[in-house]
């Protein structure tokens, strides 16, 4: 049977870079990877593929960038594009200089590793589990002039309140919101891609979770014009290529969200069902309200459980790879009732 203790063989491997994706393979049902399956859907790939006409071109992002300015009610010069979320971040730490960088975790680990990278010393805020990891503004340090903070976040898959996190903004402040997962809540509640109001304020968005285009990178930043141009004179000459161009106009047209938002219900009703089933079992713990397309579980033994899972055809996402968390801990996918229902006779034969 599969297993992917490769990983854990090298000792000094960066745990800020492992991802769901080394997870997965194998024939495993994938339950590490927070992609919304059976995409990217039919009418997209037949937007890709008409793109393909164009690559002898340099790629021209203004149609692009306008439609995704169009979306959140901004100017285009308040939006950048970029070749996934994940260059955001790498953005971000070259053409800042803060003097005292928190991320608050736990969280995606990819903006305190680019961070890090660019040599900057990161604090890290660590959300109790006691407390549903809910974020206390109390408790970030006054002096801090970048915070991170993922909304919803991974693999918490906590909603933050926007009026919590419009609360610390501040003039001498970037507060830097990841929602690569925001339309993954139906309405996208609590959302602050539109707000232009609040001094300091970086959205990033991702096309990759709902519309299934990882291996395509595609993302972007929203942002006020002074500092998207800062983002831009770090991004090298033509980031993003010409089908994410196309997929980032065709995702942002009114049919688009309207199917992004029933996925998004969808996604909901399965989270209740899994949620449902896991309740099953006394000794998995689940804190605080689930709002995204995953789950983070707390259980004794995960490690080992995870190992167990590979065994039976599952693979689910390790927890102790993110700040704040242990061997106790699995993030898990949601899908349909099915594979649910599979997963859980598994997980009731492997505990």
């Amino acid at each position: 049977m599969p297993t992917d203790d490769r990983h854990d063989r090298h000792a000094g491997h960066d745990l800020l870079r492992h991802h769901g994706d080394s997870e997965v393979g194998g024939g495993l049902v994938d339950l590490a990877v927070n992609v919304r399956t059976a995409t990217p859907p039919a009418w997209l790939r037949t937007v890709l593929a008409e793109s393909l006409g164009g690559l002898a071109a340099y790629p021209d992002g203004a149609a692009a960038r306008a439609a995704v300015a169009a979306r959140h009610g901004r100017p285009p010069e308040e939006v950048l594009l970029t070749s996934g979320a994940a260059e955001a971040f790498v953005l971000l730490a070259r053409a800042l200089r803060p003097r005292h960088a928190v991320v608050v975790h736990p969280q995606f680990t990819e903006p305190e590793a680019a961070l890090r990278d660019a040599g900057h010393p990161v604090d890290r805020l660590v959300l109790p589990p006691e407390a549903g990891f809910r974020l206390d503004p109390s408790a970030l340090p006054s002096d801090a002039d970048l915070v991170v903070v993922g909304n919803p976040t991974n693999p918490t898959s906590v909603l933050h309140p926007a009026g919590t996190l419009a609360g610390l903004t501040r003039a001498d402040r970037v507060l830097v919101v990841d929602e690569a997962f925001a339309d993954t809540v139906p309405g996208e509640t609590e959302s602050l891609a539109g707000r232009r109001d609040l001094p300091g304020l970086v959205v990033l968005r991702s096309l990759t979770k709902t519309w299934g285009l990882a291996g395509l990178r595609v993302g972007y930043v929203l942002a006020p014009a002074e500092l998207i141009a800062r983002l831009e004179a770090a991004q090298p000459l033509w980031p993003v290529s010409s089908p994410a161009l196309a997929a980032a106009i065709a995702t942002s047209a009114p049919a688009a969200l309207a199917e992004a938002e029933a996925a998004a219900r969808t996604t909901a009703a399965d989270r209740a069902h899994l949620l449902a089933r896991l309740a099953e079992f006394p000794s998995v713990r689940v804190h605080g309200e689930p709002a995204s397309s995953f789950v983070l579980v707390e259980l004794p033994g995960a490690d080992k459980v995870r190992l167990r899972l590979r065994e039976a055809g599952f693979a689910v996402r390790r927890g102790d790879t993110f700040p704040g968390l242990g061997p106790n801990w699995l993030r898990l996918a949601v899908r349909d009732r099915p594979t649910t229902d599979a997963f859980c006779a598994a997980l009731a034969r492997v505990l």
